[in-house]
């Protein structure tokens, strides 16, 4: 018994994805059509085991498709924890980055000031950062005094 095929429109419908997608995936090597039909490519379900693998790298694991591609590329263990621990880092940097700016725009939405440059925690930074900008200083103050506690 032959297994079943999925035309190239069947699995961009299941997975939630475009054909013209799925094609760029096939040019990254993320997966491979095992036939064609006419001008329409066919995967087995060892070809959407493929997909949902490069899913769990791009989509879930949010790494580029480059990167997807390193790894779902790569031989060894090793060589996807390098690619793994450098988007780690990266991700890490960027929850930083936006914990600190929701910290910032909270602050602003409960200033009870109406003129926030009256405010004793932004009129400071304000004034601080264009003080370290004027005397040519790295500006590395973080805005809010401490580390805000989550409500």
């Amino acid at each position: 018994m032959m297994e079943r095929l999925y035309s190239i429109s069947e699995v961009a419908e299941a997975f939630g994805l475009s054909v013209p997608t799925l094609r760029y995936y096939e040019e990254r090597g993320l997966i491979r059509p095992v036939a064609r039909r006419g001008r329409v490519r066919h995967y087995d379900h060892a070809a959407l085991e493929q997909l949902v693998y490069a899913q769990l790298w791009h989509d879930d694991g949010m790494m580029p498709l480059a990167d997807t591609a390193a790894v779902v590329e790569s031989a060894h263990a090793e060589d996807r924890r390098a690619l793994i621990t450098a988007q780690r880092a990266e991700m890490l940097a960027r929850i930083r980055k936006l914990t600190r700016a929701a910290a910032v725009l909270e602050h602003l939405l409960e200033c009870p000031t109406d003129r926030p440059l009256e405010c004793p925690v932004t009129g400071a930074y304000i004034r601080a950062r264009v003080g370290a900008a004027l005397a040519g200083e790295e500006f590395t103050d973080d805005f809010l005094p401490g580390p805000s506690e989550p409500r």
